[in-house]
């Protein structure tokens, strides 16, 4: 077991997951030795730029990975199931009642032509022991946990009738209708402004704590990660370089990329002079790479650095970093 999932009881534990796409243009190394764990009722965020895996590797959590995908190792373990050794019918009585997500566009993943009521209906009918004469006041409460005003009248809305952040608070009142013990949450607050973004958000740390539920938050906002998780893990080019408690990775981070990310992540006592962009690009995960994702990118880098393999480094009893040169 690698040094990012070297824990026990842990509600979830990504063990050495590695994952390629196979295309017409050549096999992608989407995840290559992805680790790290989420403890009961702990928020753990997954930060790091568009392409860097994140998406990918939730979807793989939850056994949603696209039919081009192919694990080629790994374990992932929930609740002391191993996920990738279940059936599609094992995994189907798992998902949505013990192990629940939030997709990222809520008006896509949404029915349109469906009420919004009916479909928590539908969650609650497949996996909660619900008489079906109550499902309405049970989905009805579903929407008053989450906070959605006037609850009885929104359970008879069409997702086209609801605001962005009505939308969002839906799919998290479906997410959590059968009480999951973990919940993943892929880019929650995409395309909601600041003061909705801030309720959503509340919204999800405040039912984490309440109901001792896990949470993984999947985001690129570093400022976001850091005001709301635990800990966080850094993502680059399908590669964890760093997991850390939150107030430990945001004082001291040890990985040049996820010092680069602070950088360039903006703060109330900042100005748009002061930050700085992150030099060069994703490497494309086709072909041949370097051991480390992140050399030509590095301006820390050392010939020691092209030497496999990339090995975890302990700065302290829970902060770890994959880099030949941390500081």
């Amino acid at each position: 077991m690698s040094e990012a999932a070297t824990t026990t009881r842990a509600q979830l534990s990504v063990d050495g997951l590695s994952l390629v796409f196979k295309t017409r243009h050549g096999t992608v190394k989407a995840l290559e030795d992805v680790s790290f764990t989420v403890q009961r009722g702990e928020i753990v965020g997954v930060v790091g730029e568009s392409g860097s895996g994140k998406s990918v590797m939730a979807y793989t959590v939850m056994g949603l990975h696209d039919p081009a995908a192919r694990i080629e190792a790994g374990r992932i373990e929930f609740g002391g199931t191993d996920l990738l050794r279940s059936s599609e019918a094992e995994l189907g009585e798992i998902r949505g009642r013990e192990l629940a997500m939030i997709f990222q566009s809520p008006r896509t993943a949404l029915n349109p032509i469906r009420k919004v009521g009916l479909q928590i209906e539908d969650v609650l009918r497949r996996h909660a022991a619900i008489r079906s004469e109550d499902l309405r006041r049970h989905a009805v409460q579903a929407l008053e946990r989450v906070r959605i005003p006037d609850p009885e009248r929104r359970f008879d809305a069409y997702p086209f009738e609801l605001s962005g952040g009505m939308c969002q608070r839906v799919m998290i009142a479906m997410a959590l209708a059968c009480s999951p013990s973990m919940l993943i949450a892929d880019e929650p607050t995409t395309g909601l402004d600041v003061t909705t973004q801030a309720v959503i958000m509340d919204l999800i740390r405040d039912l984490s704590r309440s109901t001792r539920m896990s949470t993984l938050l999947i985001t690129h906002d570093l400022g976001l990660a850091g005001e709301y998780c635990d800990r966080i893990a850094v993502m680059h080019a399908g590669h964890l370089v760093e997991f850390a408690p939150t107030e430990t990775l945001l004082r001291t981070p040890a990985h040049p990329y996820t010092q680069q990310l602070l950088a360039a992540t903006p703060t109330p006592r900042s100005s748009v002079a002061s930050l700085t962009s992150i030099p060069g690009q994703l490497p494309d995960l086709r072909g041949d790479l370097p051991v480390c994702r992140f050399r030509d990118r590095c301006e820390r880098a050392l010939p020691v650095c092209d030497e496999p393999p990339l090995p975890w480094t302990r700065i302290d009893a829970d902060h770890v970093v994959r880099c030949r040169n941390p500081l």
